[in-house]
């Protein structure tokens, strides 16, 4: 039997009915069947001839809605349905799961003769010996099961199993683009969610590596909790299981560790980092540099326009938490124009005092993926003259904004030049590519990305931000997937080897 590449649902894993009598999703079913969506395995549902024709509808309705196939299980029939869904699927010498709430005794033979094996959910598995049923004691864990059953049926393939932690709606996104396919890739990958609704122990041992977006769990931020910034964030529950466990297991694969991602936490270390791209020096191409900056505690410091002439920092200025990802505040960023602005400021504290560059609102995305590098062109905030502008028609203060969901965009008539059009032309492509390289060995990271402005009166690349596991969307799927599977895989092997 090769590995898994279909899975027939039946009915009594999946429906329940609610308080009214009328059919309904099992709790954790819909998480399960928004996973196996985009796994790049064959998924069906079937049902019974003794189901109510309400439960059929609801089946197939809910079938529909994940572009699943759903059929009539009937027992004299089994063989032939059997044999047509591998037809249908396009399967041939790999394996398929039934997966039911009960021993299928009826249709054992027809099961098994298809190269068929059965998932037993919260069954009693004292009494069976037969090798081609599997149990497991709830839904969630059949996700773990198919890649556990893959590997082992493929071992002489090595394939590499990595099972990865992020919010859902970040996990759905990559696995819309076809990102993490629970069939083995070309490179011999196969993907998994980490759920933390089962024991997470269990599942890590089952692994070969993590992928974790870590910041996505940061539940908490507290700066005065020590004077080691990355000491004040505090991760959700599973990932403290995650870090407890890569503590107890050091032969534990993480891409990346978590000590690689802390100076990405932090807006203050990211500056600090970048400083040191003024070394970076190529004859013959533009100046690459980080924007001036300085931190500070408190809007109030008596010699905060000292400080501010000492950082060679002039208004406009762009203020910024210190937190840089993680919390809901992260994002909330203000632009003054003059020092009054700071009265009465909202940005969280500490906070991050950023130079401004005019850089024609256009933005260059830049995105590392292992040894490749990719970069787009978006359109970003308006120069320094038109922000004013439009302060001053909206009333006196400071331009008050969250960069997630309310950039100050430039309007069309806003771009120097009439630059409207992804324009790479003052671009150095070669320069960037060397900072890209410069900072994946600088941070030791396999997955991140940092956006560049060209300041526009002398053509600096200035690098304004970095971020860890970014999406990497405006890169097109064909070229981004493969290079995403590439850059995994190697990580893993030079980790294993060190």
């Amino acid at each position: 039997m090769g590995a898994v590449r279909g899975v027939l649902l039946d009915e009594s894993v999946l429906l329940s009915d609610d308080v009214s009598g009328s059919p309904c999703l099992k709790p954790g079913v819909e998480g399960v069947l928004r996973r196996l969506r985009y796994s790049n395995l064959r998924i069906g549902f079937c049902h019974h001839v003794d189901v109510s024709v309400k439960k059929a509808m609801f089946l197939q309705n809910t079938a529909r809605t994940y572009s699943f196939s759903c059929t009539l299980l009937n027992s004299p029939d089994a063989s032939h349905l059997f044999n047509q869904l591998l037809l249908e699927w396009g399967i041939a010498g790999d394996s398929c799961f039934y997966v039911a709430s009960q021993k299928p005794e009826a249709i054992t033979y027809e099961i098994q003769n298809h190269n068929w094996a059965t998932v037993c959910v919260g069954v009693d598995s004292s009494s069976t010996i037969n090798k081609k049923i599997l149990f497991i004691n709830k839904l969630e864990e059949l996700l773990i099961t198919i890649c556990s059953f893959s590997k082992k049926a493929m071992q002489n393939l090595s394939l590499v199993v990595i099972g990865y932690v992020m919010k859902p709606s970040r996990e759905e996104d990559f696995a819309k683009r076809g990102a993490f396919p629970m069939y083995p890739t070309q490179n011999r990958l196969m993907f998994v969610p980490l759920t933390f609704e089962i024991p997470l122990e269990s599942q890590l041992q089952k692994v070969d590596a993590v992928l974790h977006k870590a910041t996505d769990e940061i539940i908490n931020f507290n700066p005065l909790n020590s004077t080691q910034f990355s000491e004040g964030v505090v991760f959700s529950k599973g990932i403290q299981a995650l870090e407890r466990f890569i503590m107890d297991h050091p032969e534990c694969c993480i891409i990346d560790p978590l000590n690689n991602i802390y100076p990405l936490l932090d807006r203050y270390k990211i500056q600090q980092v970048l400083l040191g791209l003024q070394d970076l020096y190529m004859k013959d191409h533009c100046r690459l540099r980080a924007p001036h900056f300085l931190k500070i505690g408190n809007f109030c410091e008596p010699n905060l326009r000292d400080q501010l002439s000492e950082a060679n920092l002039s208004f406009p200025i762009i203020v910024k938490p210190q937190i840089a990802c993680g919390v809901g505040d992260a994002h909330n960023m203000a632009l003054v124009f003059k020092f009054e602005d700071f009265n009465d400021l909202c940005v969280p504290l500490p906070a991050i005092l950023q130079e401004y560059v005019d850089h024609g609102s256009l933005i260059y995305k830049f995105y590392v993926l292992g040894n490749d590098v990719f970069h787009a062109v978006k359109k970003s905030m308006p120069n320094a003259s038109f922000l004013k502008s439009s302060s001053e028609n909206a009333g006196p203060g400071a331009i008050i904004f969250d960069s997630l969901k309310s950039l100050p965009v430039a309007k069309d008539d806003q771009f120097s030049g009439g630059r409207l059009t992804s324009n790479t032309q003052s671009l150095d492509v070669d320069l960037v590519n060397s900072a890209a390289n410069w900072l994946k060995t600088k941070l030791d990271l396999t997955i991140f990305g940092f956006d560049v402005v060209i300041q526009e009166d002398s053509g600096d690349h200035v690098i304004v931000d970095l971020n860890y596991l970014p999406s990497f969307k405006e890169v097109p799927d064909a070229d981004a997937i493969p290079a995403f599977w590439t850059a995994i895989k190697s990580a893993y092997e030079a980790r294993k080897a060190s």
